[in-house]
């Protein structure tokens, strides 16, 4: 058999829970050999970790990893399998550009509305630092 892994070694090189695992586990996203009680990870299986966490943290949604990591085992030539993951990192950008830009639009939003309300407490404090008018005192000639 080729090189095994406990749980306890993945979570570590992974830097993730045993929960985590556990969870990518329960979700099918990796599928260990039992010896008795103990899980035993295969090389398939790390790799498989491995492209999980890649997927993870390029904000792919669990399916979209499930998607990719299943054509792992399916095409041994990877072809698929990076034609797919050109194709979901190029959705990618361009989901994360137009958050981007409407990012920077809620931004310019936020300043002008800051600098509005700083223009009405500069003026309501000249309003409140004048004198009240007196009686007759509106302007009327009289």
């Amino acid at each position: 058999m080729d090189d095994t892994y406990s749980i306890g070694d993945l979570a570590r090189e992974f830097d993730v829970t045993t929960r985590t695992i556990r969870f990518y586990e329960d979700k099918g996203l990796i599928a260990p050999a039992r010896q008795g009680q103990r899980r035993v990870y295969s090389g398939r299986d790390r790799v498989r970790l491995k492209l999980i966490m890649r997927g993870k943290r390029l904000g792919f949604s669990l399916e979209e990893v499930r998607e990719m990591v299943d054509l792992y085992d399916e095409d041994k030539t990877e072809v698929a399998q990076l034609l797919l993951f050109v194709s979901k990192i190029e959705e990618r950008q361009v989901n994360l550009a137009q958050q981007s830009k409407d990012i920077a639009a809620t931004l310019d939003e936020l300043e002008a509305r800051k600098k509005q309300c700083f223009e009405l407490l500069e003026e309501r404090k000249r309003s409140a630092a004048r004198p009240p008018a007196l009686p007759g005192e509106h302007g009327r000639d009289g």
